[in-house]
């Protein structure tokens, strides 16, 4: 009763300092408040800043529409359209994804071995696929100014198999780290496990899939320069579609 009395800025001034979720709770259970939950007031906190990180965000109204438009929706981030935002859905925070011409590839500038093509299926003009490799090097960087703060990042690489796939049943090595792959242990990602071995593998819309490469704490964003990377230069590679690489939020187990 006594929180219903305050002036309604103040009401939206707390909401907006919750989440996402909770201001969609208050509006689907609360009559009394739904208006104050589903105000611009609330939902312009929930969002990026226009024109940041070279981003335009589009002219939907209300906030809220533009809010879960920018989750189902990514947008490019400058002029070049090879990285995107999008917002997770629950949280807010940002999560981007790096196209593969975003990223640097070992001999990606050699058609014998990297052939760019389109696809509808893809958010990006152009992917990568593999023709035959025996250096397989990938490495996606990102700053981390960029990301929300005080929020732990998950790496993710977006890909899928055509024609004669060969190589990937063997694990290749991830890092994500500051800095330099160096610094980092590593871990070993099997893109194509073989029958019976643990499959890390999850499948996404339009046919493309996803296997973490690693974590991360954005705790302050001043950390430099985040560097995710996929390499294996032992066994021969073909087949390989890749998207990009997408940091998005850790899920809460």
């Amino acid at each position: 009763m006594a929180f219903s009395r305050l002036p309604g800025d103040v009401i939206s001034r707390i909401f907006s300092l919750t989440t996402p979720r909770d201001a969609c709770r208050v509006s689907s259970v609360s009559t009394a408040f739904r208006s104050i939950a589903d105000s611009d007031q609330v939902w312009l906190q929930f969002l990026p800043p226009d024109h940041c990180d070279g981003v335009v965000l589009p002219p939907i109204s209300p906030k809220k529409s533009l809010y879960l438009h920018l989750c189902d929706h990514p947008i490019p981030v400058g002029g070049n359209r090879n990285m995107s935002l999008s917002l997770d859905k629950k949280s807010g925070k940002k999560c981007f994804m790096l196209g593969a011409r975003d990223l640097t590839i070992a001999w990606g500038d050699d058609r014998n071995y990297w052939e760019w093509i389109a696809t509808p299926e893809s958010r990006f003009n152009e992917v990568a696929q593999l023709q035959y490799v025996w250096w397989f090097h990938i490495i996606g960087r990102i700053e981390t100014s960029m990301l929300s703060s005080g929020t732990n990042y998950a790496a993710y690489l977006v890909f899928r198999f055509e024609g004669h796939q060969e190589g990937f049943d063997w694990p290749v090595e991830s890092h994500v780290c500051i800095g330099s792959e160096e610094l980092d242990e590593g871990r070993s990602v099997t893109l194509d496990p073989r029958e019976g071995e643990p499959r890390a593998v999850r499948e996404r819309a339009h046919g493309w899939m996803e296997i973490e490469l690693g974590e991360f704490r954005n705790e302050n964003g001043d950390d430099g320069t985040l560097v995710c990377s996929l390499r294996e230069v032992v066994s021969y590679k073909s087949g390989l579609v890749v998207e990009g690489i997408e940091l998005r939020p850790q899920e809460m187990h």
